[in-house]
């Protein structure tokens, strides 16, 4: 018996362990779920492109011509400058609203309360009949000397109220935003601060803030995805210098709006497919020493190094 246990043990290092033989599962409900989907797409595909109400040639035809593309380089700079006001406002908004002065907190909450509890349409609306509310703007000491004076209604600036309308709008979902990633930190964290004899606003700026991208990152960039197609209500300005303004009035003299509507569509669809690949790469250097989960790089790493363990 001793004999056969030590010639086991001088045969199973030159054998090695016994593969292991792995079935995969069958799974058929994808299969068929996967074909149906699939037939579906192929018969849309089909008759779309055999429907002649679609007029795919006038498509083609203004699919890079030269006013799409001014109106998508307009959309693009309202949602840039928009975003940019946005994140501004609303970082401070939440600050204020985490703030323990009560008159901050209250004003962030009054700031909120009216640009999330109306439609965004009717405040451009409002921004576009801003020079009829005001037709001078001055600024001075009441009562007194007045230093600067402003002509709402020779500004012709419907551009600059589109970027004001959108960003103050936008500024009031950014606030809770960055307010749920401000929460998302631990207490310990601002008490470390604060033992360290950083005050109230430097822990937020170089302790909480900075960890919290984490979380703030995600829903920001639903958010710029968002404004993107936000930017076709300006028209309540009204503005139509942008991506659907310059379409409109294309198919306002052709009469041919299905084309041209295909045609915004395919640009608001590229330029979203270029932010979500950006916005997917911000996200993984925020969130790296985050996740757990290895990467296949590092999957083949860790099984090339046990290797020389399972040859023993």
């Amino acid at each position: 018996m001793a004999a056969t246990d030590d010639a086991a043990r001088e045969l199973g290092p030159e054998l090695g362990p016994e593969p292991i033989q792995a079935v995969p599962l069958r799974r058929p409900g994808r299969w068929i779920a996967a074909t149906i989907i699939l037939v579906l797409l192929g018969l849309f595909v089909y008759g779309a492109a055999t429907n002649p109400a679609y007029k795919w040639d006038t498509y083609a035809k203004y699919l890079f011509d030269t006013r799409i593309l001014a109106g998508a380089a307009v959309t693009l700079e309202l949602t840039v400058l928009a975003m940019l006001i946005a994140i501004v406002l609303g970082t401070v908004l939440a600050v204020m609203r985490l703030s323990p002065n009560p008159v901050l907190r209250a004003t962030a909450w009054v700031y909120l309360w009216v640009f999330r509890g109306t439609p965004v349409f009717v405040q451009l609306v409002f921004w576009g009949l801003f020079p009829s509310l005001y037709k001078q703007i001055v600024l001075g000491v009441p009562f007194g000397p007045s230093f600067v004076e402003f002509d709402v209604q020779s500004l012709q600036a419907a551009f600059a109220f589109a970027v004001i309308g959108l960003g103050l709008n936008e500024a009031a979902y950014m606030a809770e935003i960055v307010r749920a990633g401000i929460n998302s930190v631990g207490e310990g964290q601002r008490e470390a601060s604060v033992a360290l004899g950083m005050s109230w606003a430097q822990t937020m700026r170089r302790t909480v803030l900075p960890q919290a991208m984490r979380v703030i990152i995600p829903p920001t960039g639903n958010e710029l995805i968002g404004m993107l197609k936000t930017t076709s209500l300006v028209t309540a300005i009204p503005l139509s210098t942008d991506l659907y303004g310059r379409a409109r009035d294309i198919y306002g003299v052709n009469f041919q709006p299905i084309p041209l509507l295909l045609v915004t569509a395919t640009w608001y669809l590229a330029i979203t497919s270029v932010l979500m690949v950006g916005q997917y790469y911000l996200e993984r250097h925020y969130s790296r020493g985050v996740s757990r989960q290895l990467t296949a790089k590092q999957l083949r790493a860790l099984a090339d190094a046990q290797k020389p363990d399972i040859a023993k």
